[in-house]
């Protein structure tokens, strides 16, 4: 079983305390008053941390994180698209992820034929058609169709890998709604999975991440406390 800073502090703390209703009259006051204080400093601080997450009767200001749960929710809501997803980053992660677009094997996969049937569609309805049905018409279209179909690819291949294609992509890009679509796509979805949040699930989620840190405060409470307390018995 793991025992908390906190639990350990004020374990220690009482301690000194028990201890010093045994220690000799002489060192009585200055063990007690380390005990005391260092207590005392535990304490707060850990009621403090426990007003964080908890609602204490009568003690205004706490349970604050349920309390303000909504503006906790708008705070989370305002740092993820301003921080990650303002129009600036979502027009530089377009354009990075531009440069690395390859079309090619969407056009190798890509079936060609109707671009040959509506090239030969042309061919034989123009006036040069009747010429060729005399050498066979349209078999004799249909014998060029695979030498066209990879001279075809290979140009389209070539377009789309120069510059001047992703120059022109990029100023599409910019000009483009895209950048808006997608980010009213993720406002949506951000906000949708905000208003599923509850109360109680804000308050775990903050208590299961600052809780930790969160811990060490009580130990340095007690432990300024104690060292008040021993300067205060001299003192005093």
């Amino acid at each position: 079983m793991k025992i908390s800073k906190s639990l350990m502090t004020n374990i220690i703390s009482v301690l000194l305390i028990a201890i010093a209703f045994v220690m000799p009259s002489s060192l009585h006051k200055l063990v007690l008053d380390t005990g005391l204080y260092a207590l005392s400093g535990a304490l707060t601080n850990w009621l403090a941390i426990y007003m964080l997450f908890e609602r204490v009767p009568f003690l205004y200001g706490s349970g604050v994180i349920e309390q303000n749960f909504e503006g906790f929710k708008r705070s989370i809501y305002n740092m993820i698209m301003e921080q990650f997803f303002s129009h600036k980053n979502i027009q530089n992660f377009l354009m990075h992820e531009e440069m690395k677009i390859d079309l090619s094997p969407i056009i190798e996969n890509t079936d060609m034929s109707p671009a040959f049937d509506a090239i030969k569609t042309t061919v034989m309805e123009s006036k040069i058609g009747g010429m060729l049905g005399m050498f066979g018409g349209e078999s004799l279209l249909n014998s060029y169709k695979e030498p066209f179909v990879e001279k075809l690819k290979t140009a389209l291949i070539s377009l789309v890998r120069s510059p001047a294609f992703h120059e022109n992509l990029q100023k599409h890009l910019k000009k483009s709604s895209l950048q808006n679509d997608l980010i009213s796509s993720i406002d949506k979805i951000i906000l949708k999975r905000l208003d599923e949040l509850t109360p109680q699930m804000v308050k775990e989620l903050v208590k299961t991440i600052i809780e930790e840190h969160l811990g060490w405060l009580v130990v340095w409470g007690g432990v300024f406390g104690g060292l008040i307390g021993l300067v205060a018995s001299w003192l005093v």
